[in-house]
This record gives C-alpha cells, structure tokens and sequence, in this order.
C-alpha cells in the first residue's frame, strides 16, 4: 500500500496544480518507458518484454516521444558571416 499512498499524494498535487487527466497519463507513460528503457540498456525487445507489450509498440511509442522532443525544441539559427 505503500505505492498507492506515494501516487495518492501525487494525484492530490497534481489535482491542486489543475494537471488534466490526459496529460498526466501521457507523462507518466513517457517517464515510465525511459527509464525501463535506461534500465535495459536501450534494449527494446528485453524492454517491451517487461512492459508487458510488444516490441513494435514500444518502438511506435519512443518514436513519437522523439519526435515530440525535436518539435518542442527551438530552431537553432547560424550567425551570418560577414564579410
């Protein structure tokens, strides 16, 4: 029960932070996926095999994190040389 009391606290947080339902759910499954994915070396098949899902959705799922992180990301502008 110990996990339930942390998540209870947790959710209390987040309510008083008026965090919506979605957006907690879709950091939550980010968060939980990098670091079972830290923890297995990258390994996506051992990964996929501990989330209890198959490997190609775990590849889908990283992916689409990726490219939400390229797409939050400012564009980086060169200097101009001048000459």
């Amino acid at each position: 029960m110990q996990m339930r009391a942390r998540l209870e606290a947790l959710i209390d947080e987040m309510l008083d932070g008026q965090i919506m339902l979605d957006e907690a759910v879709a950091e939550f499954e980010k968060l939980y996926i990098q670091k079972a994915l830290a923890r297995h070396k990258d390994h996506l098949s051992r990964t996929a095999h501990i989330l209890g899902i198959h490997r190609n959705t775990l590849s889908k799922r990283v992916n689409h994190y990726r490219k939400q992180e390229q797409a939050s990301r400012p564009v980086k502008r060169g200097r101009k040389n001048k000459s």
